[in-house]
């Protein structure tokens, strides 16, 4: 099962900012991490080992001038649940 949500918005930089502290102190926590995107929140779990991987693009064009994008991935595999506890996909 692939569940993807997605939300795009535009912001201030003081804000993009603070979106992406809020989702670091998340990912920094312990436990679940509760990310927010547009209306809707997602749990998830990190592991503690987790890929970081982050893209630097720089276009220039004539029609739409000068842009530049960055993009930053993390990814993990969830922790196995300990043993004797539930998980809500077993039930």
């Amino acid at each position: 099962m692939v569940d993807k949500t997605i939300a795009a918005d535009e912001v201030t930089r003081e804000e993009a900012a603070d979106q992406l502290r809020a989702l670091a102190d998340e990912i920094e926590g312990t436990g679940q991490a509760t990310v927010r995107t547009g209306n809707k929140t997602v749990d998830l779990t990190p592991s503690e080992s987790i890929a970081y991987e982050v893209g630097v693009r720089e276009r220039s064009s004539i029609l739409r001038g000068n842009r530049e994008t960055v993009t930053v991935k993390l990814d993990w595999k969830p922790p196995k649940p300990a043993e004797g506890t539930e998980s809500a996909e077993a039930e």
